[in-house]
């Protein structure tokens, strides 16, 4: 187990890079290998999530390499040209590697049996599972549609038409990407827009993508079977791993800092805008578009915030950045309230108890409910601090209140931050660059 102990910190500056769009980058690796020919990624996040979807898609026949100038390759099958693989699919703790591939292969007549870590594995699956029966695929899996499971693709994929539950990418996704194999429209009517990086790139690669107002939503169309044409994609910043030094930025006293090329598509802002609602000093500055998407540089100083009520149709476009919002909070002038959180509770871990128990260690009073969350600010410089936190293999939680540690009375210790690996590779390095006082070290104060 790696432990890494945050201490207060001041003056944090300088111009960084952040890693690349974690939701990008498997998109652009599965599309690569459905398409036909060469497919060139620059700008690859290259953590252990999107290593899995590299790995998966090679065991299914597609060649997948990174070249020493860091490019990366795949070169496709085409629309239904997955081979059976020979072996087990482990799909580690990536939950985006996990749904979306089984939307590829229950476009595929092959067999394949697939698995996860302990986080994963505990990760509901059913969402998938039930359209993608729907087109033709069957499954034998645990309760809840769980991890480990067996999928059969379907021979002959049926079109269809399926109203998603819940407002997830993943799910839309899925069902997209399974509808590539069928003959005729295949639609995700979403209750809420859902980050749409999954329409974009399909256009890129040639897809006939259709998104349109519904009754109570919006629809998004494939047709399918068209032959997808390899091409190249440039990945921005990820705005849901930017948040993790854009929030130290503002909370550390005197701090200035740059951002470049971050992601700033408009279904993926939502905690951008609402920092600027807390009153943040955030300028997006230099916008443009890269290989189709929106990106500019962040540009933040440190601010005085005040706590405010977030309605909760903005939590589809921000419900990565909720535990490090929630830190945000902590360190604001008066009430937060987050409300439409129910979606945190199935991530790597969940989420919501997983913030709610962290800030109330950390002196911080907090109210939980099924789907919200109400955080007491402290203002600045007086969130105690002075806990150990478990990070349950999840990411997002260890960044967080690593990012609390620097603003806190005393230091905050992760007990394993092996799991950062899987979307920040080096975000203590990043963050010592900037001036933050992140050690490997002993566990401090209580277990949250």
């Amino acid at each position: 187990m790696t432990r890494l102990v945050a201490h207060s910190s001041t003056s944090l500056s300088g111009c960084v890079s952040v890693p690349g769009d974690k939701s990008i980058s498997h998109r652009a690796l599965i599309f690569g290998a459905l398409a036909v020919g060469e497919t060139r990624v620059e700008g690859l996040l290259e953590g252990e999530d999107v290593r899995a979807t590299a790995r998966v898609l090679s065991q299914l026949g597609a060649e997948v390499r990174r070249n020493v100038d860091g490019v990366w390759q795949v070169f496709g099958v085409g629309i239904g040209g997955l081979h059976e693989p020979a072996d087990l699919l482990d799909f580690g703790n990536s939950g985006t590697a996990a749904r979306l591939l089984l939307g590829v292969l229950a476009g595929h007549p092959l067999t394949a049996f697939a698995t996860g870590d302990a986080s994963l594995r505990r990760r509901p699956m059913g969402r998938i599972v039930e359209p993608l029966k729907g087109m033709g695929a069957s499954f034998v899996a645990r309760s809840g549609g769980r991890l480990p499971l067996a999928i059969t693709g379907a021979s002959a994929p049926a079109p269809q038409t399926y109203r998603l539950p819940v407002a997830s990418a993943q799910v839309k996704s899925a069902v997209l990407l399974a509808g590539l194999a069928a003959p005729g429209d295949t639609t995700a009517l979403e209750p809420e827009p859902t980050r749409d990086h999954s329409e974009r790139m399909l256009r890129a690669f040639g897809a006939d993508v259709r998104v349109e107002a519904a009754e109570d939503g919006r629809a998004v169309t494939v047709t399918g079977q068209p032959e997808l044409m390899g091409t190249a994609v440039t990945v921005p910043g990820d705005p849901s791993s930017a948040a993790f030094p854009l929030v130290a930025g503002l909370i550390c006293a005197g701090s200035d800092l740059t951002l470049p090329n971050v992601g700033v598509n408009p279904l993926r802002t939502g905690l951008f805008e609402t920092l600027t609602e807390m009153g943040a000093d955030l300028v997006l500055e230099n916008r443009r578009e890269l290989a189709g998407e929106p990106v500019a540089d962040l540009r933040v100083r440190s601010s005085a915030l005040t706590g405010i009520e977030v309605p909760p149709a903005r939590a589809p476009a921000m419900i990565d950045e909720y535990p490090v919002l929630a830190v945000a909070a902590a360190c604001a002038e008066g009430t937060s309230v987050f409300r439409g959180l129910g979606e945190l509770r199935v991530k790597e871990s969940d989420r919501l108890t997983a913030v709610a128990r962290g800030l109330a260690a950390c002196g911080v009073a907090v109210e939980e409910t099924e789907d919200s969350l109400t955080v007491h600010g402290r203002g600045p410089g007086r969130v105690a601090g002075g806990a150990e936190i478990k990070a349950d293999l999840d990411h997002r939680i260890a960044m967080a209140f690593l990012v609390l540690g620097l603003a806190g009375q005393a230091p905050v210790a992760i007990d394993d931050a092996r799991t950062i690996e899987t979307s920040f590779p080096a975000f203590a390095d990043l963050m010592r660059g900037l001036g933050a006082d992140i050690r490997a070290g002993e566990m401090a104060g209580e277990t949250a």
